[in-house]
This record gives structure tokens, sequence and C-alpha cells, in this order.
């Protein structure tokens, strides 16, 4: 809700796709910059209590971008710098959540785990945006500001209602440089995760701008205001939900490669028909398609991601993961914004579509050889788990 309805806000003051583009930005760059640090602190301290402070200002942020748009008194600036502080917590929260998804459920259940998470995730994206658009339609963006600050007082109490093992707190072993520095090399020496933060990168850049030119086209194009954009961003929430569900019905991560080439292969054409769309039903069910086919890639690299990284390299590995996936972001919203003021948000879609399948392609080329890599490390990750066990969990998994 709060994303659609700060989207239809921005838009609504200016109507520019340009400044969409802009505060887009202005809220993911930091995760592209100061994410690595957030994956040291997160490889360092206690991951659950980084994730309560994270939400706690959070849930400050939002609170008050809801008081500045009820009274009346929100400027431009005041949603840069809001969007931009947002986005330095997310770069320390985003590292420490995903890799606290393993300490609560165990390595057994992640890939399960990570697609429930995402459709759980989805789940909202899919009524929030519609729920925002009828919300902005009758009484305005404030209240779905609002809404947003309280519900972070649910989240909060569900994190310290956790029943957790004591923390054991890792001894620095070298400098914050160096362990930042080491976390990168270990993504840039092995070929598997280097190919599908590659990949990642690339779709987010060049596809997930879509989001951003929503507004542009829900009101622009289909001629449909607040409400169309509510029901278009829903119908993306609906497909990847739908994509989430069935990779948490999977028991396993073989074929898991394969699908994300088909996947992103999917996404790529979906998303260029859609951008020449011109009927609001057409353009929902494309929208559909293209959701699933996202969702499918990403939770596919982050369960193939967490199931092949070593435990001591968790955090950073995730956050470089976070850099690829929110942090390119802005650069592709900036980009596409100001594409669409030249070219049109048709011809920008398409040409994000273009590169992305391009993507698939390469990847599709390369696949044995990742796979064959990507064995090799979880060959690696099962040694060192058995090395590492002691003999009462042996005898216990006896």
């Amino acid at each position: 809700m709060d994303s659609v309805a700060q989207a239809w806000l921005i838009y609504r003051l200016t109507g520019s796709s340009v400044l969409l583009g802009l505060v887009t930005f202005a809220n993911q760059i930091p995760v592209f910059l100061i994410s690595p640090v957030g994956g040291y602190v997160a490889d360092r301290w206690n991951r659950h209590r980084i994730i309560v402070c994270t939400q706690a200002a959070s849930m400050v942020l939002a609170l008050t971008l809801a008081w500045l748009t009820l009274s009346g008194s929100i400027r431009i600036w005041q949603l840069f710098v809001l969007a931009s502080l947002l986005g330095i917590v997310n770069a320390f929260d985003i590292p420490a959540r995903q890799s606290f998804l393993v300490e609560m459920v165990g390595r057994e259940d992640m890939i399960n785990a990570i697609a429930l998470n995402s459709s759980m995730f989805n789940g909202a994206r899919m009524v929030g945006p519609a729920v925002a658009g009828l919300l902005v339609a009758k009484i305005g963006e404030g209240w779905c500001f609002f809404a947003n600050g309280i519900s972070y007082i649910a989240v909060i109490t569900g994190l310290l209602l956790m029943k957790l093992e004591p923390f054991a707190a890792r001894p620095p072993v070298a400098t914050a440089w160096r362990n930042i520095h080491d976390g990168f090399l270990y993504v840039a020496h092995t070929r598997a995760i280097r190919w599908l933060l590659a990949m990642l990168a690339i779709l987010s850049f060049a596809g997930l701008p879509y989001t951003v030119l929503m507004p542009l086209v829900a009101d622009g194009i289909l001629h449909r205001g607040s409400q169309g954009f509510g029901v278009l961003m829903g119908s993306i929430g609906l497909g990847a939900m739908c994509g989430a569900l069935l990779l948490a019905a999977r028991s396993g991560i073989t074929g898991l490669s394969r699908w994300l080439v088909v996947a992103s292969g999917v996404f790529s054409v979906s998303l260029a028909c859609f951008a020449w769309s011109r009927s609001l039903p057409l353009s929902c069910g494309l929208l559909l398609v293209t959701g699933f086919a996202m969702m499918i890639q990403v939770a596919a690299t982050n369960t193939l991601i967490q199931s092949m990284v070593p435990d001591h390299y968790r955090g950073r590995v995730m956050s470089v993961y976070s850099m690829m996936l929110i942090g390119m972001s802005p650069l592709g919203a900036m980009a596409a914004g100001f594409e669409a003021e030249h070219l049109g948000a048709p011809i920008t879609l398409t040409l994000g579509a273009a590169v992305c399948l391009v993507s698939a392609i390469v990847f599709a080329a390369k696949l044995e050889a990742f796979r064959q890599s990507a064995r090799e490390l979880l060959a690696d990750r099962q040694v060192h788990a058995a090395s590492s066990a002691s003999p009462a969990k042996l005898n216990k998994g006896r």
C-alpha cells in the first residue's frame, strides 16, 4: 500500500516520469552503496537484534511520512529525504533478514521457507495495491502511509516473541574493510554465484523498473487512473504469489537452474507484450505472467545462492545479492524514467525486456558449466557440514 500510494502521490504532485524514477533511485541507491557494510554487520553481530532495530526505524519513517501527508505539508524534497533514509535502513535490514532465515528454519527447510516467505510478501503485493488504489481515490495517500506505519507494531512484536538459541558473538578475525573485501573476493572467484548475481543484476536494472513506470501506463496509456494502477500492481502480486507457492511445493534444488532460465525468457516475452497492450484485462493477464516469471527467477536465485554459500560468508554474500536485486534498481529506474520521458513507456519497456532476453540466452548457453560449478560447491558444503558436526549430532542423525 505504501509503495503504491507514494508512487501515485509523486505522480499527482508532479506528473513527471523522471521524478518517479528519481525517488526510486533515492530510496534504493543506499542499498547499493551501503549493503556491504550491512553484510559485514550481519556476519559479525546478532541478526535478530539488527532486524528489530531496522524495523523500528522503518516504523518511525513511515509514520513521519503519514503525518506530513495528512497534515498537507508534504513536499517533494521531503519524499526524497525519507526515501533515502529508508534506503539506508534497508541496507542493514535486507542482508540480516536474508541471513536470519536459515537460523529460523534450518538448512533442510530453506527452499520451502524462502518460497513461503515470498508467497506471503507477494500475497501482500496482490492485496495491498488494489486496496491502496481504492483508498487513494477515496481518502488520499496519507492513510495508506499510516496503515504501513502501524503495521510495524505486529512485525516487531512477532520478532520479540521468537524463541532463539543464545547468540554466540563472532570474534573479529580481521578489520571490517578486510572482511568486506573478502566477501567481494569470494563472490568474484566463485563462478556459479557470480553468474547468478550477474543475471539478477541485469533483471534488476533492465527488467524490474517496469513497476516504476506503472502510474504512467495506468493513467497515460490505459486511462484508468489510480484504481487501474492498483489493479495492475495487484496482478503482478498475484502472479508472483503463484510463482512462490509453486516453488514452495518443491522438495529440493534439482532442476532449479533450468527453471531459472525458462522463467527469465518468459518474463522477457510477457513484459514486451505488455508494453504494447492497450486493454486493461489483457495488460493484467500479461502482468500476472510477468510477476509469476519474475518471482521464479528471483526466488530460485536466492535459494541456489543460500544453498551454496558457506555460513561464515552468508551475510556478506547476501549483501551483494541485495546490491544486485535492490541496489541496481535505482540505476535502472532513473534510466527508465529518462527514457520514458523521451521515447515513451512502450519503447522503454521493450528495450528492457530485450536486454533480459539476451541475458537468459547467454545463461542458457552456459548452463552445463554453471551446474558443474554448483555441484562442486554443494559437495564442499556437505563435506564441511559433516566434518564440523559434533558426535552427539551425528549419533542423533543416525
